[in-house]
Order: C-alpha cells, then structure tokens, then sequence
C-alpha cells in the first residue's frame, strides 16, 4: 500500500509509534548506563576512597610498630613498646577493611597486594620485632630490608588502588558522556518528530484546509459549477468530495428554484393583471349596484307612491279583484324600495371609507341598545361586559350589531323573552366576539347560506326582511379584517362569533 493513500491518522500513529519505540529504547539504554554510572560513582565514593584512607593508615601503623620496636630495642623501656602494640592491633582492623571493602568480587590484584603485605608484615615481625622484644636482637641487615620490602608492598597496593579508581572515574565520566549523548539523541528525535508533525499538519491539513475553504469562498461568491477537489490526507479529499455533492445538489436546486422563481413571476403578473381586472369588475360592480339603486329610488317613489294614491283614493270604489291588485302593486313597490336601499347600504361598505380610530365596542353597544329600544320591547335581554376597544369605523360598527342583534330580536321563540349577551376574549392577536340568543336559532344545512345577500331560511310571510343583514355583516367584519362564522355546537338558540384584530395600544 502506498504511503500517500494513508490516512492522516495512520501517518500520525505510525510516526508517534516510531518516535516511541526510538525512545523507548532510548530509555532502556540511558537506564543500563545510568545503573551502571551509580556502580562507577559508587567504586569511587564507596570503594577506592576509603582504601587509599585505609592503605595510609596501614602505612602509618607499619611506621608506628617500627618507631616502637626501635626505641625497645635502645631503652628497653615496656612503654616504648605502646606504639608497636597500637600498630599492630591497627594493621588488623585496616587489612580487614581494605579486604570488605575490596570485596569478595573485588579486583584480585588488590586481593593479592594484601596478601602481599600480610607475609611481609609478618616476615618482619617475625625477623625484626619479636626477637628484638625477646630480648635479642634482629638479624644482621634483616630490619631495613624486610621493612623496605613492606613499604614497596604497601606502596603497590596504593597504586592498584589509584588504578581502580582512575578506571572507575573514567568509566563514570564515559556513562555521563553516554548519558548526555542519549539526552541529545532523545531531543533530536522529539525535534524531528515536531518537525515531521508540524510539516504532515501544513502539507496534509493547514494548506489544504485553506485551499478548500478558498474553493468553497469562490461556490458561496456564485460560482456554483466550480468543482471542489482537494489535495490533502484521504480524510480531506473525502470532505472534499462531500461538499462537492453538497455544491452540485445546490447547483442542480437552484436552476430549479430559478426557473421555478420565473414561473412563479409569470404567475404573479398574471394574477396582478387578474386581481387588477378584478378590482376593476369589483369597482365598477359596486359603482354599477350604487348608481343603478341609486337611479331606481325616483321612478320607484313614484311608482309607490301613485299606487299608495290609488289605495287611497279608489278603495272600495272598484271591485275586490281590483282592490286586491292594487294592495299588490303597493305591497311590491315598498319591498322593492327595501331591496334598493338595502342593495344600496351593501355597496357602500368599503367604499366611502373614513379612517380608523380606536373604538370602545361598549360605546357601540350603548347606542345599538338605544336604537333597537322599541324593536326590542321591555321583556327583552341586551347585556354584554368586558368587551375591547378595536380600531375600526364606528358607524360601520355600529351597523354590524344593529343587524346581529336585530335578527336575535327578530326570530325569537314565541312566549319567549329574548335574551341576548355579547361578550369577548383575547386570541393571540385578535379579539373573538361572541353573540348569542335563545331564539329560534339555524338549522346546520343553512350554515353557509346565511352570509349570503339576499339569501332567506323563512317566508316573508312568517318574518320580515330582505334577507341582506348578515351579507353586510359579513362584509364589515372582512372589511376590518376579520373572519365572521356560526356556532354549531350551541343546543339552543344562535351564536354568531366573529374576530377582530387586537391592538396593544
């Protein structure tokens, strides 16, 4: 497998592997040298310093039992014999030191000197010393040469010891070097390690990384068909390949909203160019119904008027049938003259339009009550509370309740007082107005009939009206922007609700 296919990870671990490994034995090895430096230190400290003390001692010891046989030997006094009894009982106690301290492992030259010593000490003792305190005397040349030969012996053991404490100081100062090499070789390996880190971060992650964030710069400034490619570890290259699908997902979705988006302006030009037409029929429609109940008020008012003179003056002159014809003329010429004013009254919502001002429903419903005074009678119930102030027009308002309460009044239940109750409560941002009855109430199938104009549920003959009062209902209430509906749920009677938009003012 090729290196350049590794991931970044793998590159990262095998590198930190390798370093590890490196030091690991980099340690194994400063750790031998540094047991091994503690044994020199040791030999140096422990071993050859107190056997040079103790190898001068010895010395000293030989000179003292020498001193001390000689002043025996010329006053034969028993305390000239103290040095040489010192001495000896020193020469003991420091050839075993230098022994323990040489050890069983020692070095066997050192071993050998000290045997060395022990037979030449005890070679002059036996030629020197112990004749001369016996009361004789030593061998004719014997003390010089024997005590000679000790001295050289003693000064070849100091020299075996300063060779094993040169070549301990040379071994210790060889495990520093080493030591100090291991140290610089650790340091060169973390250094190189950084180095090959740092150069795998800015080779295959840093540049990279920038190169594609540049890409990407230039796919957010527009340029949607440039295809993003990166030269990095696997990882990035994969990344890179993401985005890509992301950008050409994003390339293919935006030809779509594009010419979605220009569908869509089509479509809205056309729909500008029908709801212009339609506000123009709607316009020209309401100029039409107003112009043309306008110009029918005066032929009808004659109409009306010279059959209301026929009634009166020709009553009970003509037959019944003509009698009867004529209360028909009338009868029509006053409905028609109603339909007119009210078709009137309809087409004149929303067109001769005043500003909005904030007004108290309470206030409204004041004046309603004032108005439907004598349609309401004295058993009847109007009663509302806590109802809001709105923004709106308040002889439209006004309109709006006259017609709801009115129709409460109108089908009421026989025998049955009216009682009608108005109330209010806050939805988010729009108030919900609620008016309800115990009258004879709607039937579910004319549920959507009733905001018809000129629609009717009952016969002329049973209640009066044209039929068009909930139509302009419904009208104010959409022309103050809110929605008008009946309540189905209700078991008796009506409730109407509608909405009015909230104001925090």
């Amino acid at each position: 497998m090729r290196i350049t296919s590794w991931t970044m990870r793998r590159r990262v671990l095998v590198l930190f592997t390798v370093a590890g490994l490196l030091l690991a034995g980099i340690g194994a090895f400063a750790a031998v040298t540094a047991i091994d430096s503690n044994k020199n230190l040791d030999v140096l400290l422990d071993k050859t310093g107190p056997m040079r003390v103790a190898g001068q001692e010895l010395y000293s010891a030989y000179l003292d039992q020498e001193t001390g046989v000689r002043g025996y030997a010329l006053s034969r006094d028993a305390k000239n014999l103290q040095p040489y009894e010192q001495g000896v009982a020193a020469e003991k106690q420091l050839l075993a030191r230098i022994g323990e301290l040489n050890g069983p492992g020692g070095r066997a030259d050192i071993r050998a000197d000290l045997e060395q010593v022990r037979q030449l000490a005890g070679q002059w003792r036996a030629d020197v010393a112990e004749p001369v305190i016996a009361g004789g005397t030593a061998a004719a040349g014997a003390g010089d040469a024997r005590f000679n030969a000790l001295r050289a012996a003693i000064d070849t053991l100091q020299a075996d010891i300063l060779t094993l404490r040169d070549e301990a100081a040379g071994a210790a100062r060889r495990t520093a070097s080493v030591l100090v090499a291991l140290e610089i070789a650790a340091a060169v390996i973390l250094v190189l390690v950084g180095g090959l880190m740092l150069l795998l971060l800015d080779r295959l992650v840093s540049r990279p990384i920038a190169e594609l964030a540049a890409q990407v710069r230039r796919v957010a400034g527009g340029d949607y068909e440039r295809r993003i490619v990166s030269a990095g570890s696997p990882e990035l290259s994969s990344l890179a390949g993401d985005v890509d699908g992301m950008r050409r997902r994003i390339a293919s979705e935006l030809t779509e909203v594009r010419e979605a988006r220009t569908l869509v302006e089509a479509a809205n030009q056309q729909l500008e160019l029908k709801a212009e037409e339609l506000g123009r029929s709607n316009r020209d429609l309401e100029q039409f119904a107003y112009v043309a109940s306008h110009d029918l008020q005066e032929p009808l008012r004659k109409v009306a008027s010279f059959c209301q003179l026929l009634q009166r003056r020709y009553a009970g002159q003509l037959d019944e049938r003509a009698d009867q014809y004529i209360g028909f003329a009338v009868d029509g010429a006053q409905r028609m003259q109603r339909l007119i004013n009210d078709l009137l009254a309809f087409s004149r919502v929303g067109r001769l339009t005043s500003e909005f001002t904030p007004v108290p429903l309470e206030r409204v419903l004041t004046e309603v009550k004032s108005q439907l005074e004598a349609r309401a009678g004295d058993d009847a119930e109007i009663t509302w509370s806590d109802l809001p102030v709105v923004e709106g027009e308040e002889p439209l308002l006004t309109t709006l309740f006259v017609n709801l309460i009115g129709n409460s009044l109108k089908f009421r239940r026989p025998g049955v007082p009216p009682v009608v109750r108005v109330s209010a409560e806050r939805e988010g941002d729009e108030w919900r107005i609620n008016v309800r009855d115990n009258g004879i109430g709607i039937e579910r199938e004319f549920a959507d009939k009733v905001f018809v104009i000129f629609q009717r549920l009952h016969p002329r003959e049973a209640y009066d009206g044209t039929g068009i009062g909930l139509a302009i209902g419904k009208k104010i209430v959409e022309y103050h922007g809110g929605r008008i509906w009946l309540d189905l749920d209700v078991e008796e009677g009506t409730s109407l609700w509608f909405t009015m938009p909230a104001t925090d003012a």
